[in-house]
């Protein structure tokens, strides 16, 4: 749950919790761990991390894109504290890197 929380909510990580979820689903119910290894959205993002092939660009890109969105709209418009927006701004820039320097298939 928390993972599709992280699709929409900036700072909030969407696929370590589904690599997490996965990993407890794969030590405590079969049926689970399949159902989200084959699921539509995510099947693919999983099966590609645990095969070492990383993201498409064009994932990359996109993830970027939104994250940046939201970071720009939270900071211009919902956070006040000038710290607060100077940690979003640096995690923004940490991520993209990340992001941008991983490999893809």
């Amino acid at each position: 749950m928390l993972g599709l929380i992280g699709i929409v909510v900036p700072l909030l990580p969407t696929v370590p919790f589904l690599l997490l979820a996965a990993y407890l689903y794969a030590k405590s119910s079969e049926r689970y761990h399949h159902w989200l290894m084959h699921h539509p959205w995510f099947g693919a993002i999983l099966t590609n991390y645990n095969e070492g092939k990383g993201l498409p660009l064009n994932v990359r890109v996109y993830s970027a894109l939104f994250l940046w969105a939201t970071i720009g709209i939270s900071i211009l418009f919902l956070v006040e504290s000038m710290i607060i927006k100077l940690i979003m701004l640096a995690v923004a820039i940490g991520v993209t890197v990340h992001l941008m320097m991983m490999k893809g298939k």
